[in-house]
């Protein structure tokens, strides 16, 4: 399975870096690849403790930092609402819900050449990208009847 492997090679650069390889840091990372629905920190905590019920809420914000420092996972802020966790490591437009707070993934190959355009009228060295569309899901719609 894709998220198995990613998990693996998780635990295997954790090993090389001589940081701990624990079973609540995986499971914290597992949990964020296999959400569709970009999760805070304290939703990962509470889908977590009934397994891992000594795991404290510091684990998991401390394992999201290391995540988002290793370049596998993004951090989404929102104004006040909490932060949020993207574990997709692909290129893609999040598209925000502004009446749910859902956020849903959208693969957009187009992005690929938008970076292209964009380094080559700038000369900027891009790391990284992060495209956002905000508006109203379908579910929302449908359940205002607009």
């Amino acid at each position: 399975m894709y998220s198995d492997e990613r998990v693996e090679a998780f635990r295997r650069r954790l090993a090389s870096q001589g940081q701990r390889v624990t079973p609540q840091r995986l499971a914290i990372y597992k949990y964020l690849i296999e959400a569709e629905t970009h999760p805070s920190a304290e939703e990962i905590h509470r889908a977590l403790q009934p397994i891992y019920p000594s795991m404290s809420p510091a684990t998991v914000y401390k394992t999201l930092e290391l995540l988002v420092e290793m370049g596998l996972a993004t951090e989404l802020a929102f104004g006040d609402s909490p932060n949020r966790y993207d574990g997709n490591p692909h290129e893609h437009v999040n598209l925000v819900c502004t009446e749910c707070g859902s956020i849903v993934d959208l693969e957009e190959s187009l992005l690929e050449e938008l970076r292209e355009r964009v380094v080559r009228a700038s000369r900027f060295l891009v790391r990284s990208q992060r495209h956002e569309f905000h508006g109203v899901c379908p579910r929302c719609q449908n359940a205002k009847g607009a």
